[in-house]
C-alpha cells in the first residue's frame, strides 16, 4: 500500500486526516493520502506567491529546460505511473500506457511553447497623432494557478494543467481527484527531482469544501477545471473576477452517414463508446445511422463489440472495459438504462453485470426525452438511432445541452464540410469518432460541455495576459 503526505513547497507534509485509496476492481485499498486542511492551503498558496516570482523571472530557455527535465523523469517512470492508474483508477492497463505516452507528449509540448510565447508588431499610425508610433505586444503570466482534475486521466489531464501553467510561467496548485490522488503526487516528486522551484506545482488532496473555498480565493489568478458540468459551472459562480478555463462533460453523437466504412466505423465507434467503461468525456454515446445502411451497420457493430470488446480484470492487457470508478457510478449508469427499458427501448447487448463491472451495453428505440439520450451517461452504454437525411442527422446531433465533439463517418465532402458549419460543438472530428484527441489541438466545447479551450499552446494563451507596448519614436 502506497501512503503520501500533500506535496507543498517542495516537501511531502503530513497531516492527521488520512484518505484510503480504493481498488474500483476488487475494492482493496491500495494507498493512502494525507488531506489538506486550512494551514496547507495558506502555506500552498503563500509557496505559489513566492515561487510566482522566481518563474516570472526566468527566461523562455529556462522554462523550457525545466519542463524538459520533468517530462524526462515521468518518462523514467511511465510503467511504475501506468501501474498506479490501473491500480486506484480500473483504467485497463493498455489505456494506462497510452494515457502516459501522451502524458509524456503533453509535458514535452509545453517545453516546446515556452520558447514560442511570442508577440507582435503593429503599426498606430492609422489615425491622426499616431506618426511614429509602433505596437509591440508580449504575453504575460496571469499568476498562480488552480487546477481541479478528474479521476478518469489522472495523469494527462493533470499535465494538460501542469505544462501549460509552467510554460506561461505561473506556479499551480493542484487538486486531484479524491479517487485518483496518487498519481499527480507522483508527478509531483517527479517535478522535485527535475529541479523544479519550491512552490512552482504543488499537489493538495482535499475535502471539497476546501477546494471551493480555493476556487473562490482572489489569491489564485486562474481556475483550470475538468469534471463535471454541474461541478464545473458551480466553481465559475465562485470564481469571482479569474480566468476560469472549463473542460466539461458531453453525450457525444458519432453520425454514420450511406457510403461510410462500415466496419471501420463499427470498430472505431465501439472502442469510442466502451474503452474505460465509457468513462471518458467525448465517449460515443448517441450513434445515428443512415437508414439505408442501419441493418449492416448494426450487426457488424454488434458483431466488433462481441469479438473485440472485453470486459474484466483492467491489469489484463487485452481488457478495453474496466470497472466504473465507483457503486454509486455504476448504478446510475444501471439506473437510467433500466428507465430506457421500461420507455420502451431495447437492449442488443449486454446485462447489467454485477459490482463495479458493467459489460458494453447497446440500446435502440431510444427517444429523445430518455436520459441515455439527453444527459452524459459517462458509462459503457451506446444508443442506435437510424436518420433519413444528413440535415436531420445534424438536428439530432445538435439534440444536446452539450457540445464538446461530435464524429462523422462519410465519403462526401460536402457533408463534412457541412457538419462543420452545422455542429454545434468544439470540435469535428471527420471518419473517426469523437473520442479521437491530439493533445496540441485545440481542444474544448460549448454549451453546458465547458469554456475556454485546452491544447498546450491554446492552454498557454488562456493562462497568460496579453499586453501592450505603445512606442513613440
Amino acid at each position: 500500500m502506497e501512503s503520501s503526505g500533500c506535496f507543498i513547497n517542495g516537501a511531502l507534509v503530513k497531516t492527521e486526516t488520512r484518505l484510503s485509496v480504493l481498488s474500483p476492481w476488487s475494492g482493496e485499498v491500495v494507498g493512502e493520502v494525507c488531506l489538506a486542511g486550512e494551514a496547507e492551503w495558506e502555506a500552498a498558496i503563500a509557496a505559489a506567491w513566492e515561487a510566482a516570482k522566481v518563474l516570472k523571472a526566468l527566461s523562455s530557455r529556462e522554462r523550457s529546460r525545466m519542463l524538459a527535465a520533468l517530462a524526462k523523469e515521468v518518462q523514467a517512470r511511465q510503467e511504475v505511473f501506468a501501474r498506479t492508474i490501473v491500480a486506484e483508477g480500473g483504467k485497463p492497463l493498455t489505456y494506462a500506457r497510452g494515457e502516459m505516452d501522451r502524458g509524456v507528449m503533453t509535458l514535452s509540448l509545453a517545453a516546446e511553447e515556452a520558447v514560442r510565447i511570442g508577440g507582435e508588431v503593429l503599426p498606430l499610425d492609422l489615425a491622426p497623432g499616431g506618426d511614429g508610433r509602433w505596437g509591440i505586444t508580449r504575453r504575460f503570466p496571469v499568476g498562480p494557478v488552480l487546477g481541479i482534475a478528474p479521476f478518469n486521466f489522472p495523469f494527462n489531464l493533470v499535465a494538460h494543467k501542469v505544462g501549460p501553467a509552467l510554460a506561461a510561467g505561473n506556479p499551480i496548485v493542484v487538486k486531484p481527484a479524491s479517487k485518483t490522488p496518487l498519481t499527480a503526487l507522483k508527478l509531483a516528486h517527479c517535478a522535485h527531482a527535475a529541479g523544479l522551484p519550491p512552490g512552482a506545482l504543488q499537489v493538495l488532496p482535499s475535502p471539497v469544501e476546501l477546494a471551493e473555498r480555493a476556487a473562490a480565493d482572489e489569491r489564485f489568478r486562474a481556475l483550470s477545471f475538468t469534471g463535471s458540468a454541474q461541478v464545473g459551472w458551480h466553481l465559475k459562480n465562485l470564481a469571482g473576477k479569474k480566468r476560469v478555463i472549463l473542460e466539461l462533460g458531453g453525450n457525444a453523437a458519432c453520425i454514420i452517414d450511406a457510403g461510410a466504412d462500415l466496419a471501420r466505423a463499427a470498430h472505431r465507434a465501439a472502442v469510442g463508446a466502451f474503452a474505460h467503461a465509457g468513462q471518458v468525456c467525448i465517449a460515443v454515446q448517441r450513434i445515428l445511422v443512415h437508414q439505408a445502411i442501419y441493418e449492416p451497420f448494426r450487426e457488424i457493430f454488434l458483431t466488433t463489440i462481441e469479438r473485440d470488446v472485453h470486459a474484466g480484470d483492467p491489469a489484463r492487457k487485452d481488457t478495453v472495459v474496466g470497472p466504473m470508478i465507483d457503486a454509486a457510478a455504476a448504478a446510475k449508469v444501471r439506473d437510467w438504462v433500466q428507465e430506457a427499458l421500461d420507455g420502451g427501448a431495447a437492449l442488443l447487448t449486454g446485462d447489467m453485470g454485477e459490482g463495479n463491472l458493467i459489460p458494453p451495453l447497446v440500446l435502440e428505440n431510444v427517444t429523445r426525452e430518455m436520459k441515455v439520450w439527453r444527459e452524459e451517461i459517462f458509462g459503457p452504454v451506446a444508443t442506435l438511432t437510424p436518420f433519413a437525411t444528413f440535415a436531420e442527422a445534424l438536428e439530432l446531433a445538435n439534440d444536446s445541452a452539450y457540445g464538446l465533439q461530435a464524429g462523422v463517418f462519410t465519403p462526401h465532402l460536402a457533408h463534412a464540410w457541412q457538419a462543420f458549419e452545422t455542429l454545434e460543438v468544439g470540435g469535428v472530428i471527420i471518419n473517426d469518432a469523437p473520442i479521437f484527441r491530439q493533445d496540441h489541438m485545440p481542444y474544448g466545447g460549448v454549451k453546458d460541455s465547458g469554456l475556454g479551450r485546452e491544447g498546450v499552446r491554446y492552454a498557454v494563451e488562456e493562462l497568460t495576459e496579453l499586453r501592450l507596448l505603445a512606442l513613440k519614436v
